[in-house]
């Protein structure tokens, strides 16, 4: 990741230092709980500019039926947040007062709503003859602290505690939000009764890659899983399923170049060149989506067949 090249360029600055290694702890914890599910997009370290207002956004989720953003923030020591949602650290054994990390998350989201809103007809379809918007959508800002920290969180307003949490615990709170398990898939129980408004396929994609196309930052690495699912996605809407493939990739740095199949006690799995991460084989069935599948290897191939709707698919690697 580019953030990584950021903290040798200012290891002077301590503070600068421990705020970028609070982003990489972050976007860790994003990456380990939602990387391997297609239909949540992790963005890191944005920059967006509307009106000569720019937002800087440390950390962007894009799920079926809204946007979470996150603020990362780094606090050595004490924090408290008082019954005016005012908010202080301790440093050195010494109290001073702090900008509100959820009050600059709620600027970056007004942004980020007027930047999707101006070209809502270009990413969203009409419904009955109506355009659809962004107004309507799941819209959540929280603000993710150091696991060192200590949050005093006595006199601090309910409603506000809500939206803060140690760095360790971003996935499940970002999940809590989503209202999705750890696999990605609804906690609305057995009849997933949810009615709420829903991104189809297409826009999730074409959203995906507005965010992309109007970052100005040049942390471009930084978000290539990101960059990756839409490109996956388009590949399995036109080509992986017609030609009955499916294409295997890291689950951890999204790389799709030179990986190395290899069998272990587990069974078949790819490792990742680029960061030397294993990645198991198994998927969920291209036809039925089940996931009752078995790998099987035939000379060099791999195929995936479910036992459910006795379905083939060649795995690519």
């Amino acid at each position: 990741m580019i953030l990584k090249d950021k903290i040798s360029t200012y290891s002077s600055d301590r503070k600068i230092k421990a705020g970028i290694k609070q982003e990489l702890d972050v976007a860790f914890y994003l990456r380990r709980a939602f990387s391997d599910i297609p239909h949540i997009y992790v963005f890191n370290d944005l920059k967006f500019e509307h009106n000569n207002e720019v937002a800087q956004i440390d950390h962007l989720i894009l799920y079926p039926h809204g946007f979470i953003l996150i603020e990362s923030k780094s606090i050595a020591g004490e924090v408290s947040i008082n019954k005016h949602n005012e908010w202080s650290r301790s440093y050195r054994g010494q109290w001073r007062g702090i900008p509100s990390p959820i009050q600059q998350v709620d600027m970056q989201m007004d942004i980020v709503k007027h930047l999707l809103q101006k070209v809502n007809s270009e990413l969203l379809p009409l419904y009955l003859g109506v355009q659809e918007g962004f107004g309507g959508r799941e819209w959540a800002g929280i603000c993710a602290i150091s696991n060192n920290a200590i949050i005093k969180r006595e006199d601090t307003n309910k409603t506000l505690e809500k939206r803060l949490i140690k760095s360790e615990f971003i996935g499940e709170k970002a999940a809590e939000i989503m209202k999705v398990n750890k696999k990605g898939k609804s906690t609305f129980g057995f009849f997933n009764m949810d009615n709420r408004p829903k991104f189809n396929d297409e826009s999730m994609r074409k959203i995906a890659k507005y965010l992309l196309n109007s970052d100005l930052s040049t942390n471009t690495d930084n978000n290539k899983s990101a960059l990756h699912k839409t490109q996956v996605k388009e590949a399995t809407s036109e080509s992986l399923i017609s030609n009955d493939n499916i294409k295997l990739i890291c689950k951890s740095c999204s790389n799709i170049d030179g990986l190395i199949p290899l069998s272990g006690r587990y069974g078949y799995f790819i490792r990742c060149p680029q960061c030397q991460s294993n990645t198991a084989m198994k998927n969920n069935c291209n036809q039925c989506g089940s996931e009752k599948t078995k790998v099987s290897k035939r000379k060099v191939d791999y195929s995936l067949k479910c036992t459910d709707c006795s379905h083939i698919s060649k795995l690519e690697y």
